[in-house]
């Protein structure tokens, strides 16, 4: 079938133009040529195509049956490259993307903003995942590009950073001064000798006051929300962190080995924005990256604790197939996003 492609192309003009002069001047090469194609094609096919008649040529049964049928082929490719011509010319195309909810809204919508506005056409489709679950959709050739906390990347693929993050540990103010005053009172009932004694409310409210202004860290003391080490109100505290098996939160979970520090109480959450709100409403101290809460520590609504060793900064990029041969819509977001 293959081999006679060339002849089933000159059958299709012939019998489109039913004209063999007429068909040659379509197809740009001489009458004899279409004539030797169309025996050709008879001759394989073991039966007559055409009848001749005074205006020019007529398809026979045979023909009929065959033209219906190569028709819809040709049609088919015209269509097609018709599309592919309306896809270059306009910029039409689909472009599937994997990022998490966090980075989606405080990483990639900038992005994608900007690049609708200059490819109107191009359909977006938007899986929200983890990092994990992002290389593990680009992998499968589920999604065509991934926006991820740099990992370990996997081979044929490319990581291409955009921006850095820092994670911190965030709380309100009302919280931390809670905090201070609960360990404080513990403090007091357990090594007081003079609480059952009748001496207790006066003896307590001075010694809170003692303990605030000895403990206080250097350029905190007329805020008192600092009068603890750090150390010590992230493993008394209420510390709320990313669910386990999250790229983030191993990066915690390391940091925190690393600097011998354990907390007793860890509630788990699986969103960074309800992270930042939780902190906010004064519900414990939180894991959070410094450009996601920006707008919170901003107005003061929580605070950055201090910390003796920094958390070591993130990248943050897109990670995409090495292979050559992407779809066209992926191509022009690439070239985009480096140049931005």
């Amino acid at each position: 079938m293959y081999e006679n492609l060339n002849n089933y192309r000159v059958f299709y003009t012939v019998a489109k133009k039913g004209n063999i002069s007429h068909a040659a001047e379509a197809l740009f090469i001489s009458q004899p040529a279409i004539s030797k194609a169309i025996s050709n094609l008879e001759n394989g096919l073991g039966t007559k195509l055409f009848d001749r008649t005074s205006k020019g040529v007529k398809l026979t049964a045979e023909g009929e049956i065959l033209y219906n049928h190569i028709s819809k082929a040709f049609d088919s490719i015209t269509q097609g490259e018709e599309e592919i011509k309306r896809i270059n010319e306009l910029g039409i195309g689909e472009l599937r993307i994997g990022v998490s909810t966090s980075l989606c809204k405080f990483v990639l919508l900038d992005y994608l903003q900007n690049f609708i506005v200059a490819n109107p056409h191009v359909k977006m489709f938007i899986d929200c995942h983890s990092t994990v679950d992002t290389v593990k959709l680009l992998q499968d050739n589920k999604i065509d590009i991934g926006l991820i906390c740099e990992t370990n990347i996997p081979n044929g693929f490319h990581f291409q950073p955009i921006a850095e993050i820092h994670d911190i540990f965030v709380a309100s103010r009302a919280y931390l001064d809670n905090l201070n005053l609960r360990e404080q009172e513990e403090d007091t009932l357990s090594n007081n000798p003079w609480i059952f004694m009748g001496n207790y409310t006066n003896l307590m409210s001075t010694e809170i006051q003692n303990t605030q202004t000895d403990n206080a860290f250097e350029g905190t003391a007329s805020t008192g929300i600092f009068s603890m080490p750090t150390k010590e109100i992230l493993e008394k505290s209420n510390l709320m962190l990313l669910e386990k098996n999250n790229i983030t939160r191993t990066h915690i979970d390391a940091y925190l080995s690393e600097n011998g520090i354990y907390p007793n109480q860890v509630l788990e959450i699986n969103n960074m924005d309800l992270l930042i709100d939780f902190a906010s409403i004064g519900m414990g101290v939180a894991s959070v990256v410094r450009e996601f809460a920006a707008e919170q520590l901003n107005s003061g609504v929580i605070v950055e604790l201090p910390l003796e060793n920094e958390i070591k900064k993130r990248a943050v990029g897109f990670i995409y197939s090495e292979n050559k041969q992407r779809p066209a819509a992926l191509s022009w977001f690439i070239e985009f996003c480096r140049a931005e």
